[in-house]
């Protein structure tokens, strides 16, 4: 359990590194539960003089805690409306502005990774041009046929994944604690949520599988108007290293020099949230990290997305519910809205469905037919919790991606045009896509489908008759001699319990010496 002691230790100094950077004293508390509002007014104790009104200081130390926070920072960035606009503009640092690691590390990294040396690789390899808290990009150039290319070339960072999957580790302590104790933790399924980061973050530190995404959302969008992804060189990328056409582009962070270019930011605003949920409905791959640093805009008005470290996906069922559920907030069918949540299995079956479509007016009717600039998203979130929570819903891990992403996107148009109607904007891509799937064309290919799978279906009975006769013959044997523990198991059942109990009351020892020291310092 010395494990316990290092994770309590990391999640504290999170904690103090937050409470003595005055964050605590930029949130507001009244949403939280009456203990949770006691240990923040407890921890701004800790607060330096200056620190209650130093909002600047919370990237800094989200950038001293480490990568998993500064994704976290990344997030906050696109809500202006729930951290204000000057913590927003603060954290926009933390998109592609962080400070890079060495040029020699990077050029080492690389030469190592494509197992040749750097100029056999590359002809020119210049310094990082933007750097975030997984990796950095060089500009470099290659020459192809004869003819020179510039290029854009990520490197991981060194030691990152080291550092995220210490954090992850502390997150899956503290996850599993919360479920311990709290019926509300084990309701909105915090390891599960975990689960779902750490699988992201596996994939985010293997750059092959972030250069098979964009070829995979290339091809999803070869025929978009409006939306395309740069090629990869697959002969220059390797896990630590990505290889791929360098962008001329103008960044979405850079909202004055899209308007002296000529760029329509509300048809702009419109194609970042369209785009997204083109993707999410019609491919069930999406872009799972659109914050404004990793959106550009071409010279031909074409948005460009970067960074595809982290992607979400969708079954048909999760993409049949976003579009139902989307299709009735537009409509203000807050009733069928109601019955596909009790459909999918997000509503427990003992609660009405005539009492969810009320809560689900009582979100809806607000916001329709507003501008994004008159609609509290800190209010809504709130309210949205609220009602999981008098409805019992489970967090969906296979819905969290999702969920996350279209808070950013909404974000980011936002941010281009504060007038947005989200509603509107929605509602030619979720009606394509309810004409197509749920129409005559798409029950054909239901039904067509449905065959498919009973076939399927008969053809592995006996397997499965099989495996069932097997279990009725270990219940049979239980039945008559019942389940028997050897005396080994018992007794190493009851030392390791022991172990456990006399390491937790270590823990929580450790956990009172280190705040006291905190406290004194």
């Amino acid at each position: 359990m010395i494990s316990a002691l290092i994770h309590c230790g990391r999640l504290a100094r999170a904690g103090y590194v937050f409470a003595r950077e005055g964050v605590l004293g930029v949130l507001d508390p009244s949403p939280l539960p009456p203990g949770a509002q006691a240990v923040i007014k407890a921890a701004r104790l800790l607060e330096r003089p200056a620190g209650a009104g130093a909002k600047a200081r919370l990237s800094a130390a989200l950038t001293r805690l480490g990568p998993t926070y500064v994704k976290l920072g990344q997030f906050l960035a696109t809500r202006q409306d729930v951290v204000g606009p000057a913590l927003a503009r603060d954290l926009e640092s933390l998109q592609d502005r962080m400070a890079p690691f060495p040029q020699k590390e990077a050029e080492a990294t690389v030469a190592r990774a494509l197992e040749r040396p750097l100029t056999a690789a590359y002809s020119t390899f210049g310094p990082a041009v933007a750097a975030a808290s997984i990796a950095q990009v060089h500009r470099a150039e290659v020459t192809v046929a004869g003819e020179p290319r510039t290029v854009a070339v990520k490197v991981l960072r060194p030691g990152v994944e080291s550092r995220l999957r210490a954090d992850i580790d502390s997150f899956y302590f503290a996850a599993r604690g919360a479920e311990q104790h709290s019926t509300e933790a084990r309701r909105l399924r915090f390891v599960e949520v975990v689960d779902t980061l750490a699988r992201s973050v596996a994939i985010e530190m293997d750059l092959r599988l972030e250069a098979a995404a964009l070829s995979e959302m290339a091809e999803n969008t070869k025929d978009d108007a409006d939306f395309r992804v740069p090629s990869v060189d697959w002969d220059r990328t390797a896990r630590e290293v990505l290889t791929l056409e360098w962008i001329d582009g103008t960044p979405l962070t850079d909202r004055a020099a899209l308007v002296a270019k000529g760029y329509d930011l509300e048809q702009l605003a419109q194609t970042v949230m369209q785009s997204f949920l083109r993707h999410a409905l019609r491919d069930g791959f999406f872009h799972a990290d659109m914050h404004p640093g990793n959106l550009f805009v071409d010279d031909t008005g074409r948005l460009v997305a970067v960074d595809f470290g982290i992607m979400g996906r969708l079954g048909p069922k999760e993409r049949r519910f976003l579009a139902e559920i989307l299709h009735g907030f537009i409509t203000r069918d807050y009733r069928r809205t109601a019955e596909v949540h009790f459909e999918a299995g997000y509503v427990p079956t003992h609660h009405s469905v005539e009492s969810f479509a009320q809560a689900i007016r009582a979100i809806g009717e607000p916001i329709h037919s507003r501008t994004a600039e008159e609609i509290s998203m800190a209010k809504l979130l709130t309210l949205l919790f609220e009602v999981t929570g008098i409805f019992d819903m489970r967090t969906r891990p296979e819905l969290i991606l999702l969920q996350k992403t279209m808070v950013v996107v909404e974000g980011v148009a936002r941010s281009l045009d504060p007038k947005l109607d989200m509603w509107s904007t929605a509602e030619p891509v979720v009606r394509e896509w309810i004409e197509r799937h749920l129409g005559p064309a798409g029950r054909l290919e239901g039904a067509a489908e449905g065959v498919g799978e009973m076939t399927r279906f008969l053809g592995g009975i006996p397997a499965l008759l099989g495996r069932t006769a097997g279990l009725v013959d270990q219940l049979d044997r239980i039945t008559r001699d019942g389940l028997v523990l050897a005396p080994e198991t018992v007794r190493d059942i009851g030392a390791a319990e022991a172990r456990r109990n006399r390491w937790i009351a270590i823990a929580l020892w450790a956990i009172a010496l280190l705040l006291l020291w905190i406290a004194l310092d």
